[in-house]
């Protein structure tokens, strides 16, 4: 059992520490958040037994010896300050996703993390559901491969708020956000998870009236085939995405929380079911991975783990400097 702290008490916080307490491989120890009131709260609903304990600064919870990890989801422009402090107090750290606003804060903290003998994780939880690792291990069926297209289009009603003249987080440039480092990643980490890094990328963005990005395609290149990653926040699809192939096409029901996984056969256009049940918690599955990972030191995954965030943040930092939108921490 990993005794962990949680930094953040938004939606994605609340779902982790359920579902890690479900994966029966973690157990809640201490709450961050800057109102005391509101880390009760979370912690109140959370402890299992005995009440987490009450942190009101990130240096406190990181001096507590008793917490072997941290989850953190503070607003993405804080978590490389968040993810550094806790590094440096022994910490394993399981970072949310976006990693860090820029690739030079993404390396520091993977520099911090070896040299403390910790690990550090970013929290691509699409990549460890069962049915995705199905995917990926059906890319044979599909023979050469001819392309693919990643959908991942919600809207987001922090949008809502953008048009009635506000500037949410999550569309704010002083808080690293817009619509590719926080839906778009979906898609970008699940290409590279596929067919690893691109020879090249461009996007083409709505910018919004923050200055941040709505969303808009994303063009990965790869020798002989593209994939196209089609994502936003400021409107909803429900097409599936699929890898088009010589043999066929696979076909999946999203990029994330896949339920089902098909092939289908490009002369009969027989489909074949794959993959298996989805799991009823959508964050479980990389709770048990990362558990697994820091129980048995399985420093081999974790580096390649490491390399694949690396390679993720580098083509969405290029691709949103080529946009000229540019976060406030890099002015």
């Amino acid at each position: 059992m990993i005794d962990f702290g949680v930094i953040g008490t938004s939606t994605i916080s609340h779902n982790f520490a359920a579902h890690a307490h479900a994966s029966g491989q973690w157990n809640l120890q201490a709450v961050y958040s800057r109102s005391k009131a509101t880390a009760q709260s979370f912690a109140s609903k959370h402890g299992q037994g005995q009440s987490p304990k009450i942190y009101t600064t990130v240096e406190d919870l990181a001096r507590d010896e008793s917490i072997q990890a941290v989850y953190i989801a503070s607003p993405n422009s804080l978590h490389y300050s968040h993810a550094r402090t806790c590094l440096e107090g022994g910490k394993h750290v399981i970072l949310e996703k976006p990693s860090t606003s820029t690739s030079a804060e993404f390396a520091t903290l993977f520099d911090t993390a070896h040299s403390h003998g910790v690990l550090l994780f970013e929290a691509n939880r699409h990549l460890q559901e069962c049915n995705f690792k199905a995917l990926r291990a059906a890319l044979p069926l599909v023979g050469a491969i001819y392309g693919a297209s990643l959908t991942y289009a919600s809207y987001s009603s922090r949008y809502s708020a953008v048009l009635a003249g506000e500037a949410p987080n999550i569309f704010s440039l002083e808080f690293s956000g817009g619509a590719l480092v926080d839906i778009g990643v979906y898609g970008v980490s699940a290409a590279i998870a596929l067919f690893g890094p691109p020879r090249s990328a461009s996007y083409d963005p709505v910018i919004v009236a923050t200055g941040a990005d709505g969303g808009g395609p994303v063009v990965l290149r790869y020798e002989g085939f593209a994939v196209t990653v089609l994502q936003s926040k400021c409107y909803s699809s429900a097409a599936p995405s699929e890898v088009y192939g010589e043999k066929g096409t696979l076909r999946v029901n999203a990029v994330t929380d896949i339920a089902s996984v098909e092939f289908i056969d490009a002369k009969t256009k027989a489909v074949t079911k794959l993959g298996g049940e989805k799991c009823k918690y959508n964050l479980m599955e990389e709770c048990v991975e990362f558990a697994r990972i820091i129980n048995s030191r399985d420093h081999e995954e974790a580096a390649k783990l490491e390399t694949l965030s690396k390679e993720v943040l580098k083509i969405t930092e290029k691709l949103r400097k080529d946009n000229g939108i540019i976060f406030a921490v890099e002015r």
